[in-house]
């Protein structure tokens, strides 16, 4: 028996052994991820009524070519995909359709080399009857990275039940400038909030209950996507080194430290420097420093965009991105032309082998060489009723941003309650990018929601659309506040694509002249951060009616609402927050669920106020505009609630420590009580920042550094520690060394914009 196929053996010793049984051919298939699954097989309605799906040409003379080895998207059901329940696979039929076409490599690869499966899970399964979570901006705003690593932990057990093997899920991009339209599938502005919950998303969506390995996750996108030259996608990142470590490299360093295995590299450059094109990036930082071991995969088309601007072909781009440290391609025909590459002298049997052996490395760690196929079930009992996760975080997500006492609502105060907006009963508009088509009757709109906790009169009246001005229905709405009790107003942005939606080659959405009514995802970036202008006549219109306002703002990005929210009695900010969001908000209007979630970004009072995010330098003055305040309309880490919670008791222990016992794991705790002394059972959410107040080089207003999120019933009281140690105190200093440099630092001890306590401490030489 060939070593390769004995699992007694190391998988380095059986990866070794195959390799040198591989022509240049096939170890350049398995580099290849050109194929978009979706377009693999047609799904065929037999005459005895059941579904049989048939492998095309498409999918076979690839496989004949190079063999597979990666194929993406094969469950993927979108607009651009083109699949819907008529003519997709759907979760009874999922487990079948892999087994089937992973049988059919196998069987046509002359050494028996399996496939990997690779899919989208930005946030939940982009395939049909996906199991699917609030998108990243929402779950950064609950602070609860276990309760998002249960959710993803839903995801990976359909995800594997279906036989994916790589799941794509956005974890490193930093929102830094709210114009980009992929600013939803940021946790935060915030390195260290971002850093936390990726690795909770990570943990959740790669590992079993027992730590054991049941599928990758390949997190992108690397590096510094969020800081986006005029918030448009994948334009430059106009930064220094400095700032690319500081901000933007933590949540890849915590995630190789937590076992992640496979990255997408970014499509922006830094420096005049593709990242598909950047050795210092992929080698020396990522693979040398970070001590990442696992593949890079690039990004959709991206090693053709170094053709004709590093580049002169195919072949030599390709050689470019695998010598720069990209192993796997996607959807592009530069890897496909590392054969002619390899004859050509561009690139060695070493660069491919070390390529190779990254992809058959994941095959054999994730066992597909020793058991290739999956159990053939109906994994339809995926669902919100069976998994209630998806609610739990939508429920955490929801920021209340201002009440003067209207809320909670008592329902027995209101006889007719006017529901007005665009965003009010439209279950796309809750969802985000890259989510799926929904079955009927699947999810709970705002609307619907509404309807569960209130048994008096409801009346629904749209009033205009996002951003367009196809619907004007503002003499209703006005008509309906004024005959109401009450007016909850749905306003916000929206990333839902229709299947009319023109596509670019990467599927990112092509908006001409706002023709669709979609303002926010891959491939939409405003100019503009304000509300939609039949919008914000709308909003205009029903405060002049005098009747109480609660506005609440369903987006994927920091709009700058303050028109909005500013004149309502109460309002409440809800990032796309998934198919159950609607009954999630209801349930905080009406006091079944208190609001605790905190502002993962920062909301700006305009447009022409960026950036606005927290944690800019600290330059020893002031920096004003002529016209308007600096500070935001509401800042990172704001959030309000129901219940009252009381702080006491603080102390700081170890106010002073060396660098020699902060490199031996000492750390810097501020202790201190908490009690809730209201009536209701809810959450304190504390958070440690830090200030820097001596360093080799400027430092920032101030940083997180430390979060807990408690649950406290009424009278409860609970002693809390936060802290810091050497990674959190340790700086890049003048000479681009991370170091703890000796001098002050004040600890700074918050809830919301509420400051509890704070005190210096010494880091001593």
């Amino acid at each position: 028996m060939e070593l390769y196929k004995n699992s007694a053996l190391s998988v380095e010793k059986r990866v070794d052994d195959l390799i040198s049984r591989m022509s240049v051919t096939e170890k350049v298939g398995q580099l290849n991820q050109r194929l978009f699954g979706f377009r693999t097989f047609e799904r065929v309605e037999n005459e005895d009524g059941s579904v049989s799906f048939e492998l095309n040409d498409y999918f076979k003379k690839e496989v004949e070519r190079y063999g597979m080895g990666v194929l993406y998207g094969l469950f993927r059901a979108d607009p651009w995909a083109q699949k819907t329940y008529e003519n997709g696979i759907t979760a009874k039929d999922a487990a079948r359709v892999y087994n089937e076409v992973q049988r059919y490599v196998i069987e046509h690869s002359r050494l028996g080399i399996p496939m990997l499966m690779s899919t989208e899970n930005p946030h939940g399964l982009q395939s049909l009857d996906g199991y699917i979570i609030p998108v990243n901006l929402a779950s950064g705003c609950t602070f609860n990275p276990e309760l998002l690593k249960k959710a993803f932990g839903v995801t990976r057990k359909q995800q594997k039940a279906m036989g994916v093997h790589l799941s794509l899920v956005s974890t490193l991009d930093i929102a830094r400038d709210p114009r980009w339209g992929r600013s939803e599938e940021c946790y935060s502005e915030d390195p260290y909030l971002s850093a936390i919950m990726a690795v909770a998303a990570v943990q959740g969506n790669q590992f079993d209950e027992d730590g054991n390995l049941d599928l990758i996750t390949v997190v992108k996108h690397f590096a510094a996507q969020g800081q986006c030259t005029g918030g448009i996608n994948a334009s430059p990142a106009s930064i220094g080194e400095r700032e690319l470590r500081e901000i933007h490299l933590p949540v890849m360093k915590q995630l190789a430290k937590a076992g992640c295995e496979c990255l997408m590299a970014a499509y922006n450059e830094i420096d005049g420097v593709p990242c598909h094109a950047n050795p210092w990036l992929l080698n020396d930082v990522l693979r040398k420093e970070m001590g990442f071991k696992g593949a890079v995969m690039s990004d959709g088309g991206a090693i053709g965009r170094l053709n004709g601007t590093l580049v002169e072909d195919a072949p030599s781009a390709g050689a470019l991105a695998l010598k720069s440290g990209v192993d796997i391609s996607l959807w592009d025909d530069c890897f496909s032309e590392l054969e002619v590459a390899f004859h050509k002298g561009y690139i060695s049997v070493a660069d491919l082998d070390r390529a190779v052996r990254r992809v058959l490395t994941m095959k054999f760690e994730l066992g597909l060489f020793d058991h290739p196929y999956v159990e053939e079930v109906d994994l339809s009992d995926f669902n919100y009723d069976n998994y209630p996760e998806s609610l739990e975080l939508s429920r955490e997500s929801v920021v209340l941003l201002k009440n003067d006492g209207i809320l909670p609502l008592d329902a027995a105060k209101y006889q007719k309650i006017a529901v007005i907006g665009p965003n009010a009963d439209n279950i796309y508009h809750q969802l985000g990018d890259y989510t799926p088509s929904m079955r009927e009757g699947v999810g709970v709109t705002l609307l619907e929601g509404i309807k569960e906790q209130f048994y008096g009169e409801v009346n629904y009246v749209q009033g205009c659309t996002v951003c367009t001005c196809d619907l004007d229905e503002i003499d209703k709405a006005v008509q309906a506040a004024k005959e109401a009790d009450l007016v909850i107003l749905a306003l916000g942005g929206s990333s839902a694509r229709d299947f009319n939606i023109e596509f670019d080659t990467n599927g990112a959405a092509i908006v001409r002249d706002k023709v669709l009514d979609m303002d926010c995802g891959e491939g939409v970036d405003v100019a503009d951060l304000t509300l939609g202008e039949k919008q914000k006549e709308l909003v205009k219109a029903v405060f002049a009616t005098g009747t109480p306002t609660v506005s609440i703002i369903i987006a994927g990005r920091a709009y700058a609402f303050g028109d909005a929210t500013e004149p309502a009695n109460a309002a409440l900010c809800a990032f796309y927050g998934g198919p159950m969001s609607g009954r999630a908000i209801a349930e905080i209007l009406f006091g079944k669920v208190n609001p605790s979630g905190r502002l993962s970004v920062s909301i700006p009072r305009s447009s022409g106020q960026l950036p606005v995010y927290y944690n800019d330098k600290d330059l020893g003055t002031e920096l004003k505009y002529h016209d308007s305040t600096r500070r935001p309309l509401y800042p990172f880490g704001y959030g309000l609630g129901y219940q009252n919670m009381e702080y006491s008791d603080f102390r700081l222990e170890n106010d002073s420590l060396s660098a020699i016992q902060l490199a031996h794991g000492e750390r810097t705790k501020v202790v201190f009580k908490v009690k809730n002394i209201g009536n209701c059972a809810d959450y304190a959410v504390p958070m440690l920042y830090i200030k820097d107040l001596q360093a080799s080089v400027t430092r920032r207003i101030k940083e997180l550094k430390d979060f807990s999120k408690v649950w406290l019933q009424p009278g409860e009281e609970k002693e809390i520690s936060l802290s810091v140690g050497e990674d959190e105190l340790s700086i890049w200093d003048v000479h681009m060394r991370f170091t703890t440099e000796p001098g002050q630092v004040k600890l700074i001890l918050q809830d919301s914009d509420n400051l509890l306590f704070e005190q210096n401490m010494t880091i001593l030489a």
